[in-house]
């Protein structure tokens, strides 16, 4: 058994009793993991005892593992909509969590296109605020100096409802933003931001974009990481440099803000900050106004030490784009959360991207393991799986994530697969492999193969008219330009050459796609962090030429079935050889902050 135990040796190479406390409390965590599940199994149960659901299944007041496992079941959301909805409209009764929920987390869409709210209780910040406490003492072990500057993060809240019960409905990284955890943080040298408060709360992202980038250029020679919590985010402020660096240069040299930022908190703690500086507004012009964008972040930024970004999972398509644009730099991925918990930290912060592996901590909740096999059946309820426990977990197999959390969700199913890569002390580490049954994700989006073949079904409506179908689709996420968009391949068979389908209607199948596909798509759209959908139009016989292709590398005949998302360099390369025309949604898909029923 792989058993990393690097830590505790290091604890004095910090040379900082305040980062030997947090350190040590990672090695207690680490080493007493079953005994501390068990607790923590224990706690939740006797606390949530008397809750509607659990009464439910007759634990009749056992809070062991055993009882735990054979009485209770393993859910996805569905299974709990109805008493999700019923604390939404305001029932106040003892649902899920004997304590009172404080408000909802949202995360991806449900299976109808909506997003998932995840209930949540006051204690939950102070767990989320000790696993951010844990980051810097860990990164202090591989990156001297820290505290000598600034990190330039690129952070922001998002659109927040209320449901009719009056409770509020926000993402997780808003819920925490915008909490007096965040707000009222004691200062840390080791965790500055360039960002004052003010730009990361202002409500329109546009205007917080704009003054967080415009901090950063200001204390460009401050900076010494520079971060966001996704690539894609990353990649975004990028962008927005490109297209903006001229008004940036504008007001850096004059010393006065873009009367486009209106917010007046913003404007109020900008004033205090932006001075008249003709030399960086000429370093600025320098730079941006070259053609070649190579490096731009450590030529911008000339101390930045690494990268603070998450690029496992979905996001690893993005780090070709970030070692262009940063010169190569360490790109580290700190921590693994979720809107339903926060998990656990990676304790080699530093490493390559393809090394990364998460520890999950056991205190944040109940952890079980469903041991995964792609050509599995789904779990029905005749047969309920036997899951296992975070302690007797085997390297190098695949497992999918089930919580059970102090806020009332009990064996439920995150949907993360993950990969047991070693132990630190008695601890598991993982490595984040893909979000089950997801093709696609550019940002904060997820589609599976049925909301992709949903869409596609709904843009075939269009083509009736020109006796037209498509024999065989695929599809992929372009990410080499920013923002990234999807890509579909589609091979039509038009039956009335004189009245195939025009450039015009193919197009509006471009926008059908898109108004079929999730909310969060569709508000990634709207806010940019998306491209149009395109479809490119592929020559007849391409996909058969695709399963040659495949049999030609010992896929079996009988078994072949076309996937329906590509990545693999010589499939793509297939494809855009037989494309024989590009059609681009033409306009934004419908979407408006959504109102709780």
């Amino acid at each position: 058994m792989a058993v990393d135990s690097t830590l505790p040796s290091a604890v004095g190479a910090t040379g900082s009793e305040k980062d030997a406390k947090p350190l040590l409390f990672i090695e207690e965590m680490t080493k007493n993991v079953d005994s501390d599940q068990e607790r923590v199994l224990g706690e939740i149960l006797t606390r949530n005892g008397e809750t509607e659901y659990l009464k439910r299944f007759n634990l009749n007041g056992a809070t062991d593992r055993e009882t735990f496992k054979s009485k209770i079941p393993v859910v996805i959301y569905e299974d709990l909509q109805p008493e999700i909805q019923r604390i939404a409209n305001g029932d106040k009764s003892p649902i899920l969590s004997s304590h009172p929920i404080s408000e909802f987390l949202t995360s991806s869409g449900t299976s109808a296109g909506e997003r998932k709210l995840m209930p949540t209780i006051h204690e939950e910040l102070d767990r989320r605020q000790l696993l951010y406490s844990l980051l810097m003492p860990v990164m202090n072990l591989y990156v001297p100096g820290l505290d000598k500057g600034k990190g330039l993060y690129f952070l922001f809240i998002k659109a927040e409802t209320k449901t009719p019960g009056g409770l509020l409905a926000r993402p997780v990284l808003t819920s925490y933003y915008k909490s007096e955890h965040f707000k009222n943080r004691p200062y840390d040298p080791f965790n500055v931001y360039t960002s004052p408060n003010e730009t990361i709360l202002c409500p329109d992202s546009i205007q917080s974009m704009y003054a967080q980038m415009l901090c950063g250029l200001i204390m460009r020679e401050e900076v010494l990481r520079v971060g966001a919590v996704f690539a894609s985010g990353l990649l975004k402020a990028i962008r927005f440099l490109q297209v903006n660096w001229k008004q940036f240069a504008h007001d850096i040299e004059t010393g006065t803000l873009n009367p486009k930022v209106t917010d007046p908190s913003v404007r109020e703690c900008m004033n205090k900050i932006l001075k008249p500086n003709p030399e960086l507004a000429a370093f600025v012009t320098k730079e941006c106004s070259e053609e070649n964008w190579e490096r731009i972040i450590t030529r911008v930024w000339p101390n930045t030490k690494y990268l603070d970004v998450i690029v496992t999972g979905a996001m690893a398509q993005y780090i070709p784009t970030l070692e262009y644009y940063s010169g190569g730099l360490p790109m580290a991925c700190t921590m693994y959360a979720s809107s339903e918990c926060y998990f656990g930290l990676n304790l080699k912060p530093m490493c390559k991207p393809s090394e990364v592996s998460y520890t999950i901590m056991p205190n944040m909740a109940y952890f079980e393991f469903l041991p995964h096999e792609s050509s599995a059946p789904e779990l029905s309820r005749d047969s309920p799986p036997r899951l296992v426990d975070l302690a007797v977990l085997q390297v190098g197999k695949e497992y999918e994530l089930i919580v059970t959390t102090y806020a009332g969700l009990c064996r439920y199913r995150v949907g993360d697969i993950l990969k047991v890569t070693g132990f630190h002390n008695a601890a598991p580490q993982f490595r984040f492999i893909r979000r089950k049954n997801v093709l696609l994700s550019i940002d904060f989006d997820k589609t599976d193969e049925s909301e992709l073949q949903q869409a596609i079904e709904n843009a075939l409506v269009l083509l009736k008219e020109f006796n037209t179908s498509v024999v065989e689709y695929t599809s992929y996420a372009e990410t080499k330009h920013i923002p990234g968009h999807y890509v579909i391949y589609w091979e039509l068979l038009v039956k009335d050459a004189a009245n195939a389908p025009t450039d015009q209607f193919l197009s509006q199948c471009c926008f059908e796609m898109e108004e079929s596909l999730n909310v969060v798509y569709r508000q990634c759209r709207v806010a940019d962090s998306i491209g149009p959908l395109e479809i490119r139009v592929v020559k007849n016989g391409t996909f058969e030429e695709l399963m040659d292709y495949a049999i030609s590398r010992g896929a079996s005949i009988n078994q072949y079935k076309v996937p329906r998302c590509v990545s693999f360099t010589p499939i793509m390369e297939l494809l855009d050889s037989r494309v024989v025309s590009k059609h681009f949604s033409p306009a934004l898909p419908h979407w408006k902050p959504e109102r709780r029923r």
